[in-house]
């Protein structure tokens, strides 16, 4: 729910500019790859209980402290705008952006400690017990992915982006002692959750930042292994820490994180899917914030991230009907090979009419046109016998919800944008979710 609302809300706080919303998206983002390796080393070495409700905590903390900061912000934006020239306002906009990325990122260590630990420690050594569990999360994480951006579209679409705020922090108020409530039972029901076999853990992961030699024998690999478990980590656990090496310890951790990726025989194929991704080809925020723009109302945005969520569920179902028809490397080619089929339509939509990038339309023949034939811009009578202001155009009456001024001339307001390049695009990222 916050992840779609957040975007919207940002292009409306910035005057239908994707400004705010790209940065938004490149602070997550830069956040999750410098951090991401230090929060699992985190949840590594804590409690799982310590862990998933400190984490919990923080996000919904945080997402309900930025949904006031912008009911603030969208009532009192006027009277911040003229406080010390403008420079509140965008103190408001810095610490909406940062507060939204530690959401974030403790978002990413509920994940962690719930997806990847909890979930394997509560199936046991049941591995049909686990698969079936993996799918049933799955298929809520995708139910909420529709359920919840519709609700709060047509929340903001007829409503208010205010009213939007304050439904979110409700919601996330609620949520957050419900799900506190579940951790624990969960957390009771089970007690092998209680216990954390660190050295085996430690183990494993030694093992995955191993490089694969070709020449050395399984046997004398794990003779290797054990003589630098004993010899090497064993020492350095029973010297003090001193504080270089506490300052040192997230930048170490960093680098190991990057050599254990490197290492894995997936590296590439995750560095090309990366890469891919690079193309802001997915459903986040600059997308959301782009097609808004472009005049999608929020009630639209709600319903095509609810069928990019169904075709994620439809690509789930294809994927185990493919994998037992045609092999798992198969699949994966004619996976990559349809994926890139969808977003061809993508590339296509930046050469269809209503693209920014529509080289038929000249930026500047509005302008041209007004120099050539000596027409002055358009000026609004004041009241009160004050100069009058001259008007410059602003965004044309979109879908969002955007309104052409009553004083504006009819026969000078400027025509819709076309919704045929942003239609091509949707089409892609929804196709591409198969």
């Amino acid at each position: 729910m916050w992840h779609f609302a957040v975007s919207v809300f940002l292009v409306e706080l910035y005057g239908n500019s994707l400004l705010l919303t790209a940065v938004y998206g490149l602070v997550v983002a830069g956040s999750v790859l410098l951090l991401g390796a230090i929060i699992g080393d985190w949840v590594d070495k804590n409690s799982r209980l310590k862990v998933a409700q400190t984490s919990l905590v923080v996000q919904n903390a945080s997402v309900i402290l930025c949904g006031i900061i912008l009911m603030i912000i969208f009532l009192f934006k006027t009277q911040l705008l003229t406080l010390y020239h403008g420079w509140l306002l965008t103190m408001c906009y810095i610490l909406v952006i940062t507060i939204a990325n530690i959401a974030n990122l403790a978002s990413t260590a509920t994940a962690i400690t719930i997806q990847r630990d909890w979930i394997v420690v509560v199936a046991g050594e049941d591995r049909s017990k686990l698969a079936d569990m993996n799918a049933t999360i799955r298929r809520i994480d995708q139910l909420t992915n529709i359920l919840a951006p519709m609700a709060v579209g047509q929340i903001m679409t007829f409503g208010s982006p205010m009213i939007g705020c304050g439904f979110i922090s409700g919601w996330n108020l609620m949520s957050m002692c419900v799900e506190y409530l579940l951790l624990w039972k969960v957390y009771q029901k089970t007690p092998t959750l209680a216990l954390k076999c660190s050295k085996v853990e430690e183990s494993e992961l030694r093992q995955l930042n191993i490089k694969k030699e070709n020449d050395m024998k399984p046997a004398e690999g794990v003779q290797l292994i054990v003589e630098k478990d004993v010899t090497g980590f064993e020492p350095q656990r029973e010297k003090e820490v001193g504080c270089a090496a506490r300052i040192a310890e997230p930048f170490i951790t960093f680098r190991d994180g990057w050599v254990a990726y490197y290492n894995q025989p997936v590296f590439l194929a995750g560095m090309g899917l990366a890469f891919l991704y690079m193309t802001v080809l997915g459903f986040d925020c600059i997308t959301t914030g782009y097609a808004y723009t472009q005049g999608l109302s929020g009630s639209v945005l709600s319903l095509l991230m609810g069928a990019s969520a169904i075709t994620g569920i439809m690509g789930t179902v294809a994927f185990t009907w493919l994998r037992r028809k045609c092999g798992l490397i198969r699949t994966g080619l004619i996976s990559g090979v349809a994926q890139l089929s969808c977003l061809v339509l993508c590339a296509i939509s930046v050469f269809m009419p209503g693209s920014p990038l529509d080289l038929t339309v000249s930026p500047f023949a509005d302008i041209s046109a007004r120099l050539f034939e000596n027409e002055p811009l358009p000026t609004i009578a004041s009241p009160g016998g004050e100069p009058e202001v001259a008007f410059a155009t602003g965004m044309p009456n979109l879908l969002n919800g955007s309104t052409t001024p009553a004083y504006a001339d009819p026969e000078m307001s400027p025509e819709p944008v076309p919704l045929i390049s942003v239609s091509l695009l949707f089409a892609g990222v929804i196709a591409a979710r198969v």
